[in-house]
């Protein structure tokens, strides 16, 4: 690989290092009750409210519909996270020091199963938490399940709920994007110039 390459692959890798600062989701809710909005952001290790009492509030409302609280400590992910994402650090500067773009398609496949693997866990989070319902819930509405949405937002009785990639998701996106490039320079275009 060319050093532009190498150079390029390095800030790719290192882009990453944003997600243990920065979440990559976010939830809003609004609603009668919570008319300023409340919300919860998603990081790679720890979900947090958007306020202080956010998350304590979510709570409570999930309480009352049946559904299971929110707590770090029930989400395996968080334990695994920060380290998938050392080693894909250090594997995307192993690359780039190396020089092989061989090492940088792996990368990049690697980052896209992930991507994947993220969105199933999510669906499936969201599943779980929606349609899991305590059956001692002081509201209950048959046939109502409160699965929040993936992407986008929806009406959850008189909650409105999005949810959207946050900051993280750029670095995220920025990392894929410089990564491909380099794929793209090395395999593809090389080829047309010769």
């Amino acid at each position: 690989m060319e050093i532009k390459s190498r150079i390029v692959m390095t800030l790719a890798a290192l882009m990453l290092i944003g997600l243990y600062y920065q979440p990559f989701w976010t939830i809003d809710m609004s609603a009668p009750q919570y008319p300023e909005g409340i919300g919860m952001y998603i990081h790679i290790n720890d979900v947090t409210g958007h306020n202080r009492h956010d998350l304590q509030s979510i709570n409570t409302l999930n309480h009352y519909i049946g559904m299971a609280e929110i707590h770090k400590e029930d989400f395996w992910e968080f334990e695994v996270m920060p380290w998938i994402f050392g080693f894909l650090i250090a594997f995307g500067l192993i690359a780039a020091a190396v020089g092989n773009i061989k090492l940088v398609i792996t990368w990049l496949a690697l980052m896209v199963v992930l991507g994947i693997l993220g969105f199933v866990d999510f669906y499936m989070w969201g599943y779980e938490y929606g349609h899991n319902l305590s059956p001692d819930a002081p509201i209950k509405v048959p046939g109502m399940s409160y699965q929040p949405p993936m992407l986008g937002c929806k009406q959850l009785l008189n909650i409105n709920a999005c949810s959207w990639p946050y900051i993280g998701s750029i670095y995220l996106g920025l990392s894929v994007m410089l990564a491909g490039g380099v794929i793209w320079i090395e395999k593809f275009s090389k080829k047309q110039n010769t």
